[in-house]
């Protein structure tokens, strides 16, 4: 009897630990960083970088080893962990990063510089070569195949929806050395892409660039809930909405959710934002667009808010000159809407703290294409306003920004800042799209004469000038630019 029931209690042991050992074969406890790390990544120099993830035992330890530190955080109760590493210095040279928790997972390939994000719709996403229903950038096939740069590194969050902020990333390129395969294979903002070829010709720095991109989204999607609550006028987005239907892509932060809110956090410089075709067209009401500054301000500060590092730079491109009213289909009610809008998009580049907006009412080859296909110029520009007024490079940046008028006799005299250069025609010809009004308030085509540092404007049935208007129109394409080619920026001398 004793050696059978010692049999039998062996029998059960051996058992219980047959069946642990093929547990822990089957479901191994691991360590899992968030998805924005990998393999082939860019570090932001010069700031803390944070380094989280998730961890299968709650109250372990992770430690993280990179470029000779090591750093060691507390697994929370909800598996969560985080570790800071000191501020870094740029590096061409690869290393590990090794993080080791109840596994260990090893990231190589590593360098250390300048890392970027770039988001908005359509005209942010569009890639260099082919994509669906647009035409290829300028000088496509050349630039790709010229885009062969090992060290910038490219990422791109692939397009998802959530109802709530997500700490997961599920769908996402990795990180990828940028050639023209890998610009192609994963359709590459090119917007982005020249923005980054520039930074690092002229940092002689690693460069890391994040895409997250959705075509004809709105704003409101993109921008959290601490963004709305700021604001008292968006407050009510801010309130989640609980549906058991699928999700839209218009719905306030659930793209925020999905697509910024999992790299939230993760060490970078600064933001890049192409995006507001969609809101120009309005929403659920024909004045919906009037709030976009505002909504602006709510975009950018919430992702300051949830990044945790201060006010980071943040640039954005004006959109472009395009036939919104005139068309073959009315997107909108008035063919001013969308110089309207350019003095929204103006505003929110003055009104908002370390930011800076890109004009581009030159880069357009056909106004029936809402897709300018000169992304280069616009990745050159967004670079120009990072070498100015982020790595302190003393370029040119911005065209003429019109300051103020005064009336003499039956001419408007205009001073514009900054003149940087001086003020030009960029054709050699007469200033083009200025137009003046009266008491009346009839606008009618005026003659624009650079004087110095002014432009005086008037028009033979205007005796006493009261308002003038500069690029008043969604088909605008004016000459009046500063010494470096920038244009000057669409105004009214009677908005806001």
């Amino acid at each position: 009897m004793k050696f059978t029931w010692l049999l039998s209690l062996a029998t059960t042991i051996f058992s219980l630990a047959s069946n642990a050992m093929a547990f822990s074969v089957v479901s191994p406890m691991s360590v899992h960083p968030a998805e924005i790390f990998g393999d082939n990544m860019v570090l932001q120099q010069q700031k803390v970088v944070p380094v989280w993830g998730r961890e299968d035992w709650p109250g372990g330890k992770v430690t993280v080893k990179f470029s000779g530190q090591i750093k060691t955080a507390q697994v929370d109760k909800n598996g969560k962990w985080l570790v800071k590493l000191d501020k870094l210095r740029a590096s061409f040279k690869p290393e590990n990063l090794i993080i080791e928790g109840s596994s260990v997972k090893i990231f190589t390939n590593i360098l250390v510089g300048e890392v970027w994000l770039g988001s908005g719709q359509s005209n942010m996403e569009k890639p260099i070569g082919k994509q669906s229903g647009q035409k290829p950038t300028l000088n496509a096939e050349a630039e790709l195949a010229a885009a062969n740069y090992p060290n910038i590194r490219i990422f791109k969050i692939e397009k998802t929806l959530a109802a709530t902020p997500q700490t997961e990333l599920p769908k996402n390129s990795g990180w990828l050395e940028c050639s023209s395969n890998t610009l192609n294979t994963i359709s590459f903002s090119a917007a982005e892409y020249f923005f980054g070829r520039e930074i690092f010709t002229n940092l002689n720095v690693p460069i890391g660039l994040i895409e997250s991109s959705w075509g004809g989204t709105r704003i409101e999607p993109w921008t959290p809930p601490i963004g709305f609550q700021k604001t008292s006028a968006l407050a009510k987005f801010a309130v989640p909405v609980v549906s058991t239907n699928k999700i839209p892509n218009t719905r306030p932060m659930a793209i925020y959710n999905a697509m910024i809110a999992p790299i939230a956090g993760f060490a970078l410089r600064g933001a890049l934002w192409y995006q507001g075709e969609s809101n120009c067209m309005g929403g659920t009401n024909d004045v919906d667009y009037l709030t976009y500054a505002e909504k602006m301000a709510a975009l950018v500060g919430g992702w300051r808010e949830v990044w945790h590092e201060g006010d980071f730079p943040f640039y954005f491109v004006q959109i472009a000159p395009f036939k919104y009213f005139s068309g073959k289909i009315a997107r909108v009610k008035s063919p001013e809407i969308l110089p309207e809008f350019w003095s929204l998009q103006s505003r929110a580049a003055r009104h908002i703290k370390n930011a800076g907006m890109v004009v581009t009412t030159d880069l357009v080859d056909d106004l029936n294409d809402i897709h300018p296909r000169d992304k280069a110029t616009v990745g050159h520009r967004l670079a120009l306003l990072a070498l100015d007024e982020t790595y302190e490079k003393k370029v040119t940046s911005s065209g003429p920004v019109f300051s103020r008028m005064k009336i003499s006799g039956a001419k408007a005299v205009l001073k514009f800042d900054p003149t940087k250069g001086g003020l030009k025609s960029r054709d050699g010809q007469p200033l083009s799209w200025f137009t003046v009004a009266g008491v009346d308030g009839k606008f009618l085509p005026a003659s624009a004469t650079i004087v110095g540092d002014t432009v005086e404007v008037s028009a033979a049935g205007v005796a006493k000038p009261k308002t003038v208007r500069f690029a008043w129109s969604e088909l605008a394409q004016p000459n009046f630019c500063n010494a470096a080619g920038l244009p000057a920026e669409p105004f009214r001398t009677d908005g806001k």
